[in-house]
Parts: structure tokens; sequence; C-alpha cells
């Protein structure tokens, strides 16, 4: 595992107020004890209870067209925007709206008994780890194509790179970001999401999820739980910490 100290600051904060829709660039966030608050908090439903996405699953339905539309808070209220320029919110119009555009009758929901999350609460990837998969893949790899939570610019962080990769080096080690404090849990799996296009990010057409299967087990950045909430920044520096004792 590298050794703890800075090792990088926040280059990019996302927030996707609905699973498996487009979502926004921040400024600053919380972290709250459930992940980055608002994030993943809504879902297109199915009447069966499943959850829209990119793929189907024993919780999830693929929905192609979620990706075409973007999810974003005024405030606290959260606004879904389709292609045609349509602001909504939730509630009747919303649902028929979505009803329509994904061709199935669904409904838009708060999380409930079962999570909206894919496999954990916190998503981050390393710009050194995203330029490794650049020369693997032969092609620029748009950050924003895995819809992190946080994009962490290391440099020539060396190991810090190699994190998104292999994941092992930082497992457990906790990383202290603006007033909270996270803890690597595991890589992060990848699915089909990272070859679809979503609102302002274009794919290359190449199969980004291929290679990062032939060159990384399929996984690619870190999943974290949140151990310490507070507010961070964009700009802030992320700093390593030695694994809890337990």
């Amino acid at each position: 595992m590298t050794s703890h100290g800075t090792i990088g600051r926040i280059a990019a904060v996302h927030r996707y107020p609905v699973k498996s829709l487009s979502g926004e660039a921040l400024d600053e966030a919380t972290f709250d004890a459930r992940g980055v608050a608002g994030d993943r908090w809504w879902a297109v439903r199915d009447p069966d209870g499943k959850l829209g996405s990119g793929k189907s699953s024993r919780r999830f339905r693929r929905m192609p067209g979620l990706l075409e539309l973007t999810a974003e808070y005024a405030g606290d209220a959260l606004v879904v925007t389709f292609p045609d320029g349509r602001r909504l919110g939730p509630g009747p119009e919303l649902d028929e709206a979505l009803s329509w555009h994904v061709g199935r009758r669904v409904a838009l929901g708060r999380e409930a008994e079962v999570s909206h999350f894919d496999d954990g609460p916190v998503h981050l990837v390393t710009t050194s780890a995203v330029r490794a998969l650049e020369e693997e893949h032969g092609a620029p790899v748009d950050a924003r194509r895995f819809r992190a939570n946080l994009l962490l610019d290391d440099g020539s962080a060396g190991d810090a790179g190699n994190a998104g990769d292999a994941g092992d080096r930082w497992l457990d080690a906790r990383l202290a970001v603006g007033e909270a404090l996270l803890e690597v849990v595991q890589p992060m799996p990848r699915c089909v999401m990272v070859d679809q296009p979503q609102v302002g990010v274009n794919v290359d057409g190449r199969g980004l999820l291929r290679t990062i299967a032939a060159h990384r087990d399929n996984d690619f950045g870190l999943l974290l739980r949140v151990v310490r909430t507070g507010r961070f920044r964009l700009g802030d520096e992320v700093v390593l910490q030695p694994p809890a004792i337990r």
C-alpha cells in the first residue's frame, strides 16, 4: 500500500440524483452516512419494483434511453430534463413522460428497502488510472464514462494510480476528503454502462468494457464507504491514512 500522506486533489465531483440517468457536476457536496447526499436517491421503477438500469439482474431491469435524460437538484427539488427541453419534477406528469420515453409503464420513486447502489455508496477513479487505461485502450477515455462521484487528480503519484487498477494497494485504507473520512472497501466492478453514451459524454465504439475485462479483470476504480460525514469541495486535498486497527 502507498505510504500515507497527501496523494492528490479532487478534480471533479459528480452526483446522479436518479439512478442510471445522467447527472450533475458540483463544486461542493456533503458526504452523509449513505454516501454523497442525494446521490442515486431516486430511481425509475417498473410496477414489479425493479429499478431502471443499463442491465438486467435480480434488482435491476434494463431500460434503454435513461441516459438521454439528466437529473439534478434545484435547491432541494429534483428536476429531470428531457431531450426536447422539458423540465419536470416528481409527480404524475413526470411518470407519464418517463413511461413514454422508455416504452413501458414506470414511475419515479425514492429509495426504500432496496438500495439503489449497484455495489457500494461512493465511487472514485484516479487520473493516473485513466491515463493508463487510455494506453491499454488505444484511444482517449473520458473519465465521466465511469459515473464516479470523485475524480482524484493524483498526478504522477505512482501507486495512487495503481490503486484504481488493483484495489488491494488501498484496501481498508482511509481517505480524508475535506471534513469527511472514507474507507476503501473494494475495487469497482464494471458493467455495460461504460460503453453507453450519456448527456454530454460520447463513446468511441471501441468496446471500453472489453479493454477493462482483458487488462483489469473487469475492475476499474474503487468503492468506498463513509466513516465520518462532512462537507468537501472541488480542489480539496485527499490524504491517505493507514487502515484502522480492528
